[in-house]
C-alpha cells in the first residue's frame, strides 16, 4: 500500500527493514461499520499525478482547509476533487467524474459541474517521501476554493497531546480511525480468503489500540481479532483521521501487510513540525 495515495502505507522498507512494502492503492476499514453522519467533517478526496487517479481521505479542519497525508498531496496536478458524502457508490459503476485531460488533472469547472467541492493540494515542505523516520512529516492539505458551510470542522490536537499516552497507558488506550478504504472481507465466489474489496465505497470507521508511540508516528493494532478493538485502516484510507477524546491526533500513512490485518502506521498531528506548518495554511 505504499506507492502514491491510493494507499495507506508507504515505501517503509526503506527506513526500517520490519516494514513490508505495500502495493500501491489506497487503504480501508478492515472489521469497521458503516459511518453514516457519525463523521460528517470527513471527506474523500480524488486527485491526478503522472501515474493516474487516485483517491485518499481527509478531515475538514477549518471551513476551507482539509487535513489528509503528504503522500495523498504530493505531486498533484490540477485540482483535487472533494465531497462528504458518507455513500459514494454501493456498487460499480462509482458517480466520480473522469479529468477530460489526465495529464493535466482536474479543472475546478469540471469538478464543480460533476457537483463536488475543488480544492489545491499542498505538502509539507519537509515531507521525507518515506526516507527519513525522524523526519516523516506525512501531512498534506487541500485548500478548498470556496469554504464549507454546515459541517463542524474537526479539532486538531493541542502540542503534545500524545506524550500522556506511554506504555502502559498507549496499550489500553482505545483510537477512533475513519475513512473511505476497502473493506477486508471474504469473496462471495472462489477461495474464502479475507481481502480488501473496492465496493461498496462508504465512509467506515472503526477502532484500534495503541501499540506504540514515536516523536513522529502513532502505531495501532489493525487486528479486527483482537477483542480491545474493532479492525483498522486499509487501502484507501490514506490520510483519514485517528480521533481520541474528540481531538484528531493522527492521519493514516502507512501499514505492514497486503490484507490490511495487522500494524497500522499513523502521522502524528500534534507535534511541533505539523502544527508550525499547519498554522500557516489553515
Amino acid at each position: 500500500m505504499p506507492a502514491r495515495r491510493f494507499s495507506v502505507t508507504a515505501l517503509v522498507v526503506a527506513v526500517m527493514s520490519v516494514f513490508a512494502v505495500m502495493a500501491p492503492s489506497a487503504s480501508a476499514i478492515t472489521g469497521g461499520e458503516p459511518d453514516g453522519e457519525l463523521h460528517p467533517n470527513v471527506g474523500l478526496i480524488l486527485f491526478y499525478d503522472g501515474d493516474g487517479r487516485f483517491r485518499c481521505s481527509a478531515t475538514l479542519i477549518s471551513p476551507t482547509v482539509l487535513l489528509t497525508a503528504a503522500h495523498c498531496t504530493s505531486g498533484t496536478v490540477g485540482s483535487t476533487l472533494v465531497t462528504f458524502d458518507s455513500v459514494i457508490a454501493e456498487q460499480p459503476p462509482s458517480p466520480l467524474p473522469v479529468a477530460a485531460d489526465p495529464s493535466v488533472g482536474y479543472t475546478p469547472e469540471e469538478i464543480t459541474a460533476a457537483g463536488y467541492l475543488s480544492g489545491t493540494a499542498y505538502t509539507h515542505p519537509d515531507y521525507s517521501d518515506f526516507t527519513d523516520l525522524a523526519n516523516w512529516n506525512d501531512v498534506g492539505v487541500i485548500v478548498l476554493d470556496e469554504p464549507v458551510v454546515g459541517i463542524e470542522p474537526a479539532t486538531v490536537a493541542p502540542e503534545g497531546f500524545l506524550e500522556q499516552y506511554t506504555q502502559p497507558t498507549l496499550n489500553s488506550t482505545i483510537f477512533e480511525v475513519v475513512g473511505y478504504g476497502t473493506e477486508v472481507r471474504k469473496p462471495e465466489a472462489g477461495p474464502q480468503k479475507p481481502q480488501p474489496m473496492s465496493y461498496p465505497l462508504i465512509r467506515r470507521y472503526t477502532t484500534s489500540p495503541g501499540q506504540k508511540l514515536t516523536p513522529q508516528i502513532l502505531q495501532l493494532n489493525g487486528n479486527p481479532n483482537d477483542v480491545r478493538g474493532g479492525g483498522g485502516t486499509c487501502f484507501g484510507d490514506s490520510g483519514g483521521p485517528v480521533f481520541l477524546d474528540g481531538y484528531l491526533v493522527a492521519v493514516t500513512s502507512y501499514g505492514y501487510t497486503a490484507n490490511c490485518r495487522y500494524l497500522g502506521g499513523y502521522q502524528r498531528v500534534d507535534i511541533p513540525v505539523v502544527q508550525d506548518w499547519l498554522g500557516t495554511v489553515s
